[in-house]
């Protein structure tokens, strides 16, 4: 029985001490279901930073091998959780007018405002890695956790911004992760 790619989520953690890898599997309920992990020792990597990339990259195909041949899957991508002293966060805060004419906050309202949140001056070497939005503010109104559906003419945003050193950012994603199959 071949089985759905969508019904699987796959984390992978990039620590200074240990990688590890975990496959779950999103059961008809919706709960996940843990089918598989990977563990090594991260040899690669000091204070969140790749120093060795041969390393990081041997023990981060270990811990996938070994989560796939648990869970019986193959892996193509995963949430990658990374930390080191390289990841810096601050808060910032969105405006923007509501833009319907009936004054009712659409998805896309809540989009523009945590866009113009995340219009700050951020330095050339880093970049941005999430931006998560903590609560809404509606006309004054505060503490809203999801605006949509509300009425209002004003729209506010707190967020907070995760950022990295691009350089890091881009070893990471660049990592190749399986050997190209002509050179097996």
């Amino acid at each position: 029985m071949a089985k759905k790619k969508d019904r699987y989520v796959i984390g992978l953690d990039i620590g200074t001490h240990k990688i590890c890898a975990i496959v779950a599997e999103i059961s008809d309920e919706g709960r996940l279901d843990i089918i598989g992990i990977g563990q090594a020792e991260s040899k690669g990597l000091r204070k969140g930073v790749v120093i060795n990339l041969e390393a990081t990259v041997d023990a981060i195909k270990r811990v996938l091998e070994e989560a796939e041949l648990m869970a019986g899957v193959e892996i193509g991508s995963a949430f990658v959780g990374i930390a080191g002293t390289h990841i810096r966060g601050s808060n910032s805060r969105g405006v923007i007018a509501v833009s319907t004419k009936n004054r009712v906050i659409e998805r896309e309202d809540v989009r523009r405002a945590v866009e113009t949140a995340k219009a700050i001056p951020i330095p050339v070497d880093r970049e941005i890695l999430h931006v998560l939005p903590q609560d809404f503010v509606v006309d004054d109104q505060e503490g809203i956790l999801d605006p949509t559906g509300m009425t209002g003419n004003r729209l506010e945003v707190n967020v907070h911004i995760v950022t990295c050193s691009s350089t890091v950012a881009s070893r990471l994603i660049t990592t190749p992760l399986r050997k190209p199959l002509d050179s097996a």
